[in-house]
């Protein structure tokens, strides 16, 4: 097993200016499971893609353990890598599938059987290793590709969006499973994924990209409740965070009529009239019908999940805006669609950005 490090690694494609990924510092431990998530185009995929040898690295290193591998062909990097599209021989039955690339480097066939056999009982695929690609289903061929890359013993796993071929109901057990595997295994893994519930449920720790720049590398708890700025706050977290503009009043900022009161230093460190302030849908507490406290919400659509429910509705905030915001209530308590709901964010649960800059001011 190994860490692995990328020491301000960068990437340009041929042609373009602006890179791909720009000096990305990210130090994996042993044994580490690091998920790295963010939009299309972000520069993730790229970023495993350097790592496994496949795209060239114009700036900065990488290493595996104690080796620089910059500029190794992927063959000596001793990584093993799963693919969105499975990457299955269709000729080949389950078990040759598994054991080629140990057949390609000269194994002995009965160790190469063996090794296949103890991959296939891990991943409950005993009973398939005679059938080709085409008599599995994509939840079974998923698992083959990871059998594949489990037989080789690398140093390193890479997964580049292994899941995204499958159903909903089938993608929350994968991952469930390739979570549980890689903590058995206790193999260094990088996995790249767009969805963040994925990254949030299956990560050690969660690195966001955006625009090929690093923006936040965390614990998924951590980077819930302390995102460092509004990108990662309105990325992490389902429903995402409500973010909204506010003028910043004596002994807080003024949120609809009432005043919530924020850390004094975040206000101190504001250079605008206004911050920004995030609230996760279950942080905000609903008054009485009959008060006319925090802000007055209009309910467009409710989303009923049994105990619990998300409020989607519409409120003026400063002056004539009217805001999207998302607010959790009690499954047994719910509004009217059409209804108004007056809101107050929960003290000590609010999070402070700088309106301009969008770096986090509050602690």
């Amino acid at each position: 097993m190994a860490t692995v490090s990328f020491d301000k690694a960068t990437r340009i494609y041929p042609g373009t200016e602006k890179p791909a990924v720009d000096g990305l510092d990210i130090h994996i431990e042993d044994g580490e499971f690091l998920v790295l998530v963010g939009p299309s185009g972000c520069g993730k995929s790229t970023s495993l893609r350097m790592l496994a040898g496949l795209e060239d690295v114009n700036g900065g290193a990488i290493r595996i353990g104690d080796r620089d591998v910059t500029h190794l062909p992927p063959k000596d990097r001793d990584i093993a890598m799963v693919f969105q599209n499975y990457a299955l021989y269709p000729h080949m039955t389950v078990a040759d599938n598994m054991g080629f690339a140990l057949k390609i480097a000269g194994v002995p066939k009965a160790e190469i059987r063996q090794k296949v056999e103890d991959a296939a009982k891990i991943l409950d695929l005993t009973d398939y290793l005679a059938r080709k690609p085409k008599a599995l289903s994509g939840g079974q061929r998923q698992r083959v590709a990871m059998g594949r890359a489990i037989v080789r013993e690398p140093q390193v796993f890479l997964m580049d969006e292994p899941l995204s071929n499958l159903d909903a109901k089938l993608r929350v057990s994968t991952r469930t499973q390739i979570a549980s595997l890689q903590r058995r295994l206790g193999i260094t893994t990088v996995y790249v994924t767009h969805d963040q519930v994925e990254a949030m449920t299956m990560g050690d720790r969660v690195a966001v990209l955006k625009d090929g720049l690093l923006q936040q590398v965390d614990t998924p708890r951590n980077m819930y409740d302390r995102p460092a700025n509004l990108f990662v706050a309105g990325f992490i977290g389902s429903p995402a965070m409500n973010l909204v503009e506010v003028p910043i009043t004596d002994g807080g900022v003024k949120f609809g009529n009432s005043v919530v009161p924020v850390d004094r230093e975040a206000l101190s460190a504001a250079t605008d009239k206004t911050v920004t302030v995030g609230v996760r849908p279950e942080h905000f507490d609903v008054a009485g019908s009959d008060s006319d406290q925090g802000l007055a919400v209009t309910v467009n659509v409710v989303e009923e999940l049994g105990a619990d429910a998300y409020v989607y509705g519409t409120a003026k905030v400063g002056g004539d805006d009217s805001k999207d915001l998302v607010v959790r209530v009690s499954g047994r308590d719910v509004p009217e669609k059409g209804s108004t709901l007056h809101i107050v964010p929960r003290s000590g649960e609010t999070h402070v950005f700088s309106t301009s800059t969008g770096e986090r001011l509050s602690d």
